[in-house]
């Protein structure tokens, strides 16, 4: 792996319990910086809130670590854990945003799984630039409650970036899912133009009535962003003071959920706006890292890790269609739809034809329905 090191400044030694993961956390310390091996996970913190429009108070280094070593480990945990300490801010947010681009690249190109705490949610942006440094197209999944499309043609903001995202040349964005939306803050042309990317949206009362609804959506993501705005209030004070919202426990069931997903390369949380920062906010923030990387060594090794043989395939036949075919696995008894797509699709293109999906969509299928996602893949796919 190439040298990342001068990208970050150590953490200031603390006290963690012995027994606690804070004892296994191999961790970057005035003068010994980790030596990073493949199948792990590094978590590092960005205090870059330079192109936020809430944040207008002084930034402060948030706590989070002294909670986050003083938990304890998981059953069966293998993976190892770094941190790498605290991003050193570019002079200008341009030079922040090409050094994030380099590590996040890097880091997954050596099969380990950045943690961005942040920073204002503009740091998607040079996120997304790593996989296209690595010439990956991207499944991109934001837990937020609005569409953050903002204006193209103006500053990039942490209320923009998805504009950004779609008008970058080249646009290595496959599809994008956003999960807790709330419609009080839903433009109607922004949902108009969601309809027509064939993009996958998930309302916060669908989600309260059937948590399990996301899990598919975040199986099929290679990029994972938690906006922490999306939190009620009353369990994160935040800079939105938004009554409404994920309560602390379903955050926590959303960061295993994406832990778990084999495709899932890289996990964000932004928009940790420290200013409000309390005791409160660094705990949460702690044990969704800890749900996270508890579920990251619960992984199967299902899709896109092993073969087709080991899963049951199942062909439905509908009276307007000619077939629709579902694989379930094996090993997890998680679901996938696949989407044929045309013999002349770009082999980048390929690995987005097998779809996670869940068993209502097969029982939709029993009953003579073509399910909206294959539908909308296959619209990507032409």
């Amino acid at each position: 792996m190439k040298d990342i090191s001068f990208y970050f400044k150590p953490v200031e030694d603390f006290y963690y319990n012995k027994e606690s993961i804070g004892n296994t956390i191999e961790t970057h310390l005035e003068g010994v910086f980790p030596e990073i091996e493949k199948n792990s996970v590094a978590i590092f913190y960005c205090p870059e809130f330079r192109n936020s429009n809430n944040l207008e108070n002084e930034v402060k280094l948030t706590d989070f670590r002294s909670y986050l070593y003083n938990l304890y480990h998981g059953l069966n945990w293998n993976k190892k854990i770094y941190d790498l300490g605290d991003f050193i801010l570019g002079e200008t947010i341009g030079d922040t945003y090409y050094g994030i681009s380099n590590v996040t690249a890097e880091l997954i190109k050596n099969d380990v799984i950045p943690i961005i705490v942040g920073g204002s949610q503009d740091l998607i942006y040079p996120m997304y630039l790593g996989y296209s440094d690595l010439e990956q197209i991207v499944n991109f999944v934001s837990i937020d409650y609005k569409f953050d499309f903002g204006n193209s043609d103006s500053k990039l903001t942490n209320n923009s970036f998805l504009g950004k995202l779609l008008t970058s040349e080249p646009c290595n964005l496959f599809n994008y899912s956003i999960i807790g939306l709330q419609a009080p803050f839903l433009k109607n042309s922004e949902i108009n133009l969601f309809e027509k990317l064939y993009f996958d949206a998930l309302r916060l009362g669908e989600f309260n009535n059937n948590f399990k609804k996301a899990e598919p959506l975040i199986r099929n993501c290679d990029l994972l962003n938690i906006d922490l705005s999306s939190i009620r209030s009353s369990d994160f004070s935040n800079t939105n003071d938004n009554p409404n919202g994920f309560y602390a426990e379903q955050m926590c069931q959303i960061a295993r959920y994406a832990g778990i997903s084999d495709k899932l390369t890289s996990f964000a949380l932004l928009n940790y706006f420290p200013s409000n920062f309390t005791n409160n906010n660094d705990h949460l923030l702690a044990q969704i890292i800890w749900y996270f990387i508890d579920g990251v060594n619960d992984r199967k090794g299902d899709f896109p890790v092993c073969a087709k043989s080991e899963y049951t395939k199942f062909t439905v036949h509908l009276d307007a269609f000619e077939e629709v075919v579902f694989y379930k696995s094996n090993k997890s008894e998680r679901w996938w739809l696949e989407v044929p797509h045309p013999s002349t699709i770009h082999s980048k293109y390929k690995r987005h034809h097998l779809v996670p999906c869940n068993l209502e969509d097969y029982d939709l299928a029993l009953k003579n329905e073509l399910p909206d996602l294959w539908w909308k893949t296959y619209q990507k796919l032409k």
